[in-house]
């Protein structure tokens, strides 16, 4: 699991973790020129049970990694919220969006999802309709089909915006 060189073009995937829609994105980049790839999300059926759903999970994102083949990925944080279970199920899904890639020998880079809207919009606290507009504006051929695969592809674009001081940040830290 190695950085690929900043300026080269690198294919790069983001992951929304979710156990009712997982989404994912993926754009290239090549300097601070971004290309849409592609886009959408894995959805277990609802009536799964946690472990199936997981496993449906596990298996739309490596038929997504295997289709598209990017070499770098990045996955939102799960941030807590009041109803702790519904928080673990969440880290559960989030685990397994971070497995996939790293089966794959991909290097998977972790952001906030503060970060996310502070990078995509400019600002911390946007909502889903500024995310959307800015998308628009940085991936123009982009029309993702939910909310899940739009915030996925915002992901990808924060790891292609950092991607530098997280290779050195991996550097440092001897991955």
């Amino acid at each position: 699991m190695k950085a690929q060189p900043i300026r080269a073009a690198v294919r790069i995937i983001g992951i929304d973790p979710g156990l009712r829609r997982t989404g994912w994105g993926v754009i290239e980049s090549e300097g601070n020129r971004l290309i849409y790839v592609g886009c959408g999300s894995v959805e277990p059926a609802d009536d799964l049970p946690l472990a199936n759903r997981l496993l449906a999970i596990h298996e739309g994102l490596a038929k997504v990694l295997n289709d598209f083949q990017p070499l770098e990925a990045a996955v939102e944080q799960t941030f807590v919220n009041k109803d702790g279970v519904a928080t673990l199920k969440l880290g559960q899904a989030r685990g397994i969006a971070m497995l996939a890639p790293a089966m794959f020998g991909i290097s998977v880079a972790e952001y906030a999802p503060n970060q996310v809207k502070k990078t995509v919009v400019g600002a911390g606290h946007a909502d889903k309709g500024q995310i959307a507009v800015m998308l628009k504006i940085l991936l123009p051929k982009a029309e993702p089909p939910s909310a899940d695969a739009a915030d996925a592809l915002a992901i990808a674009i924060t790891h292609a915006h950092h991607r530098q001081g997280q290779a050195l940040r991996m550097k440092v830290a001897g991955l």
